[in-house]
């Protein structure tokens, strides 16, 4: 994916935004050379491009061309794909929403041993968890709440067992 800077995305996302992909106004903090600086750039690697704007449509003007007329600013498919939004035909722009990455432990792993232990009918404590992973406790709290809720969209649940302490468990899969 293209790398592009908080500015040009804003720009890119207006202009997707609007029917005719015009890219005007710019964000006001954006003025002058800076302004033509971002313009540029973008211009060169294809984002936007450049188009007579029909100022009696009421179409933004960039900047007049010097025999009267005026040129706009409009996103290329070039730059919509650059915000992960792809043209569905020529007068329709449709957003695309990439389908989460699906993330499998691979087979063997410390992160596949804590998933089969939490699986497990019974569950599993902190304290068998480090035991079997060799890491510490932190660590253990820390894949549960980083890898597996946030990155693998797992429900961890606890409850307080007798005889053996707080006990982690995932639904069986």
């Amino acid at each position: 994916m293209t790398k592009l800077s908080d500015t040009q995305m804003i720009i890119l996302s207006r202009a997707a935004q609007n029917e005719d992909r015009f890219a005007l106004p710019l964000p006001d903090s954006l003025r002058g050379g800076a302004a033509a600086k971002v313009v540029s750039a973008m211009l060169t690697k294809g984002f936007l491009e450049e188009v007579e704007a029909d100022i009696r449509k009421g179409e933004p003007v960039w900047r007049e061309t010097g025999d009267g007329h005026g040129v706009t600013l409009v996103a290329t498919d070039a730059g919509l794909a650059a915000i992960s939004i792809e043209r569905e035909d020529a007068n329709t722009a449709t957003k695309t929403v990439p389908a989460p990455k699906v993330r499998t432990p691979r087979e063997g792993t410390k992160q596949a041993t804590l998933i089969a232990m939490l699986r497990a009918p019974d569950g599993a404590t902190i304290e068998e968890i480090m035991a079997a992973t060799n890491w510490q406790s932190h660590t253990v709290r820390g894949a549960m709440a980083g890898a597996l809720k946030k990155k693998l969209g797992l429900e961890v649940t606890s409850e307080k067992v007798e005889d053996r302490g707080r006990v982690y468990k995932l639904p069986a899969a």
